[in-house]
């Protein structure tokens, strides 16, 4: 009887102990998370007047992002002392890096950047309507690679017209949406300094392709007292995200803005299920 008691004993170990039938690691059925940062480095100089791209790299760092858009970076320019600011911010993060330049200043460029820790597939940059004058603006377009089997993700870096009309940032917005709008299943994400407002024209016409990761207003201007919300992380399609966590973040010297970070949850796409 003993004998018997100690083998069924060792038979409810060994079934306890068994991996699961479908032989998967634990947490590999979890749909694929990424952590999204938006952050307008003022070509790394802070409200101290400081060129510091370590201390805009510790910011970057502080939240461990798996894709980041950064508005304002140099590359080779005179007063950033002609370094590569894409590249050393990539050696600085581990990260990989694209620069897309906009415009040709003391002899360098300046445009956005996209960091990733995901394998980038490709990238190019777009340049955005230009009216009266204005500074060159441009749409930074990269597709990474999601965990977990998440397939891809298109990622739009950008920085639109900070000037008091409204007429070239809602050319922007349109430009930026048709561009996705051929892709109406790819999951994508918009990240930038959009210099408009969440009940702006510019925004609601976002509205009609994008959804706001974060519903209540999250200041993130000016830096040290912020009141007004003109940086944002937006995806689509709608259905397809689930907004995790949306926050600024809480320093105020590295740069005149402060950083929007998000933690997204990419859904399963319900049309492409087996039944």
């Amino acid at each position: 009887m003993k004998s018997r008691w100690r083998g069924m004993l060792l038979a409810a170990l060994l079934f306890t102990a068994a991996p699961c039938a479908d032989g998967g690691e634990a947490g590999s059925s979890e749909v694929p998370r990424i952590g999204v940062l938006s952050y307008n480095i003022h070509h790394g100089e802070g409200v101290d007047g400081k060129l510091d791209l370590e201390r805009i790299a510790g910011v970057i760092k502080s939240v461990n992002p798996d894709v980041v858009a950064l508005q304002e970076v140099d590359q080779g320019t005179q007063r950033t002392d002609r370094v590569d600011q894409p590249a050393e911010l990539a050696r600085l993060t581990g990260m990989n890096v694209v620069f897309g330049g906009n415009i040709r200043y003391q002899g360098g460029d300046y445009g956005n950047v996209v960091l990733s820790r995901l394998p980038i597939k490709r990238h190019k940059n777009h340049l955005l309507p230009l009216f009266d004058d204005g500074e060159q603006r441009g749409v930074l377009e990269v597709e990474v690679e999601m965990p977990k089997q998440g397939g891809t993700l298109l990622l739009l870096a950008t920085h639109l017209d900070h000037r008091p009309g409204d007429r070239e940032r809602l050319a922007s917005a349109a430009a930026i949406n048709k561009l996705v709008t051929a892709r109406a299943s790819q999951p994508a994400v918009l990240a930038g300094d959009l210099n408009d407002l969440p009940g702006s024209k510019t925004l609601c016409l976002f509205g009609t392709v994008w959804t706001r990761a974060n519903e209540k207003v999250l200041p993130t201007v000016p830096v040290n007292q912020p009141n007004k919300q003109i940086d944002f992380i937006l995806f689509r399609p709608a259905e397809r995200w689930k907004a995790i966590d949306v926050r600024v973040l809480d320093e105020a010297v590295a740069s005149d803005h402060r950083a929007i970070f998000a933690v997204l949850e990419l859904l399963p796409n319900n049309a492409t299920k087996a039944d």
